[in-house]
């Protein structure tokens, strides 16, 4: 749903008088709505921060007389909800588990996961290697040690093992590659 001219001004009335300043604090808002969603792993961040943010400007008529405290604030909560929304649009109904492959077909991802994580620093491999050992409390008690040891906030450690993962993945699959071109290997899909 769009927006008119009409709302998208009001809205930024409603962020500063300034027009120049709105403008600033509109894309900052929009920015931190975008990484609030991308931290959530939304496939469609910037889908989410415009509805996000059409939400509010529809609102605003009512909301810029009643609402106390920084507009922020009032967009963060509606990004709740719109993550709500699409996290429940989003589930799959539960599939049965794919077959196991074996230890013959996994060689290759195994040898070129060993190899991505002798290629990280010690601490990174160690902090990825620690942050997926153990289930359930064991695993949440786990991370909470090894915030306090970090010092870093529970989403600061999720973003510091997201990046270290995801920078693993991309090197595993660049392994895999070139493993694949040279010895003619066949790659299972998991």
């Amino acid at each position: 749903m769009s927006l008119t001219g009409e709302q998208f001004h009001q809205l930024l009335v409603w962020l500063d008088a300034d027009p120049v300043r709105a403008g600033e604090k509109y894309e900052e808002i929009r920015r931190r709505l975008i990484i609030i969603f991308l931290n959530r792993q939304c496939k469609e961040a910037e889908d989410l921060a415009d509805e996000t943010i059409n939400r509010v400007a529809k609102k605003v008529s009512g909301l810029k007389d009643s609402y106390v405290g920084e507009p922020a604030r009032y967009f963060y909560g509606v990004a709740k909800k719109v993550l709500m929304e699409y996290n429940r649009k989003s589930r799959r109904p539960l599939q049965s588990p794919p077959p196991v492959a074996s230890r013959s077909e996994l060689e290759p991802y195994l040898e070129c996961l060993d190899e991505c994580l002798a290629q990280l620093e010690p601490a990174s491999r160690e902090l990825i290697l620690r942050y997926y050992q153990g289930q359930k409390q064991a695993k949440i008690s786990s991370h909470k040690e090894m915030g306090e040891r970090l010092r870093l906030k529970a989403g600061a450690l999720r973003a510091r093992t997201r990046r270290i993962r995801v920078k693993l993945e991309k090197c595993v699959l660049e392994c895999l590659e070139r493993a694949a071109e040279s010895n003619d290997i066949t790659l299972i899909t998991i």
